[in-house]
């Protein structure tokens, strides 16, 4: 069982970045079919920010789309999000998630919430104006 833990966040200008970095604490990326990271902004749902397949496949949100690159490594089992342009509206708690369902999708808006079997405690990413 895949247990996740973020790292990374903190409080940045707009215009500027993060990293982000989720790592597997037991069991291992290699067997997550899908990862992924989300945020939950305060009075919002939590939305899929950016996912990436075991084939290393990743998709978007429109949001953050030529912003932030979601990648793996399974060798060092992490996943991170690079982020860059950061502006207000992307201040959330941040998320990793994983799932091992193999004919569920892998797709930040196509994926449902409720397929992802892991998740991570969260790390705070603030922007200022």
């Amino acid at each position: 069982q895949e247990q996740l833990a973020e790292s990374g966040g903190g409080s940045v200008q707009s215009g500027g970045s993060l990293r982000l970095s989720c790592g597997v604490v037991s069991g291992a990326t290699g067997s997550a079919n899908c990862m992924a990271w989300f945020r939950q902004a305060p009075g919002k749902e939590r939305e899929a920010v950016a996912t990436i397949h075991l084939s290393r496949i990743a998709s978007y949100a429109d949001s953050v789309k030529g912003r932030f690159t979601i990648s793996r490594d399974d060798a060092k089992n992490t996943l991170y999000l690079e982020m860059s342009s950061l502006k207000p509206e992307d201040t959330a708690m941040y998320y990793c998630a994983a799932h091992t369902l193999p004919f569920v999708g892998c797709n930040a808006v196509l994926t449902p919430t409720t397929a992802y079997q892991y998740w991570g405690q969260g790390t705070q990413v603030t922007v200022s104006s």
